[in-house]
């Protein structure tokens, strides 16, 4: 099948190209590079042993849409395409709804006009905000979000389950995120932050190489064994092969459908010991203080991702200690290309 990936040369986004062709499906990238760079698709080309359509543009444009549907016979989307920066999102918020609610509901349409009837959306787990009880399941309620961020995912879903409600004929599936990391084992694409990262792996490994001076893990006086805050750590090629499961469960329905899922390891790591595991596997000291807790910062989640074990028949391959190893891997490659 002929896969439109938006957001295809992000960091999600190109391991998802690269399981696409793996799987043997043609995927064709949409992506404007505002948040990734265009070495991805030389990455991606080297893994592969060959180029992947690519179309550059700015799927919040019906225009640009329409003229990628026309130019290629697309049998569905995943998309990804998002402004994904929590803290950017508080200073920006209309940027954010622009972006990740305008494309979806512009995506939708220009669907609808070519008779593509099946998407797989890039959810989160934020929507859960604080939550009761652990581990989460779909089933959990979904909170009011602490940021725009996150509002934007939760109002995705509602405009996805709105409009399976109305009869159109479309098939969707959201899948909520934990935190993926890592990168190929090849180290030929990973994740590629703009400035300064404000996810913790790249900072982990920006610290090891000497890029920032220090890693601030924000707080240790919260309620975990160790004091600091404990999240559900995904390998992104695990995750990349969970989109491929969800295209493949919704492909072969024909009616109105909506789902969501979660994915992630079904696991807690906290932060503290996410730190000493990269610098055990690596064999190094990273330079790391403790500092002040952050706003906002949830103190423990992790998701019950059963649903998506028996559904999808999908499950988590690689461990912690994999990524981990992926994730240094690819920031010595990128120290050898400055």
């Amino acid at each position: 099948m002929n896969i439109l990936v938006t957001g295809g040369a992000g960091f999600i986004g190109s391991h998802t190209v690269v399981e696409l062709k793996n799987a043997g499906h043609t995927p064709i990238i949409l992506d404007d590079f505002s948040n990734s760079d265009p070495s991805v698709l030389e990455g991606i080309e080297r893994i592969l042993g060959q180029k992947v359509a690519f179309f550059q543009g700015d799927c919040t444009k019906e225009s640009v849409l329409r003229t990628v549907f026309e130019k290629y016979s697309i049998d569905g989307v995943i998309h990804f395409a998002a402004a994904k920066a929590v803290g950017e999102s508080v200073q920006n918020p209309l940027k954010y709804y622009d972006l990740n609610i305008g494309s979806l509901i512009r995506l939708i349409q220009v669907m609808g006009e070519f008779k593509v009837s099946k998407l797989v959306f890039s959810s989160s787990c934020t929507v859960y905000g604080e939550p009761e009880v652990i581990p989460v399941t779909e089933e959990t309620p979904r909170k009011p979000a602490n940021s725009p961020y996150g509002n934007t995912k939760s109002i995705a879903e509602d405009i996805l389950r709105d409009v399976i409600i109305s009869k159109q004929d479309f098939q969707f599936i959201a899948l909520r995120y934990f935190n993926p990391i890592g990168a190929h084992e090849s180290a030929e694409i990973g994740e590629l932050p703009n400035g300064v990262p404000s996810n913790l792996v790249p900072y982990i490994t920006q610290t090891a190489i000497g890029l920032r001076e220090k890693l601030t893990i924000f707080g240790d006086n919260y309620d975990t064994p160790d004091g600091t805050n404990i999240r559900d750590f995904i390998h992104v090629v695990d995750l990349a092969k969970a989109h491929i499961a969800a295209f493949e469960y919704i492909n072969d329905k024909e009616d109105p459908f909506y789902d969501v899922f979660n994915v992630g390891s079904g696991l807690g790591n906290s932060v503290l010991e996410l730190v000493t595991t990269f610098e055990e596997v690596n064999d190094l000291k990273l330079n790391y203080t403790i500092g002040p807790r952050r706003s906002g910062d949830t103190v423990k989640i992790y998701g019950d991702v059963s649903k998506a074990n028996n559904l999808l028949n999908w499950k988590t391959e690689k461990t912690l200690q994999e990524a981990l190893k992926d994730a240094w891997r690819w920031e010595q490659k990128l120290a050898l290309k400055k």
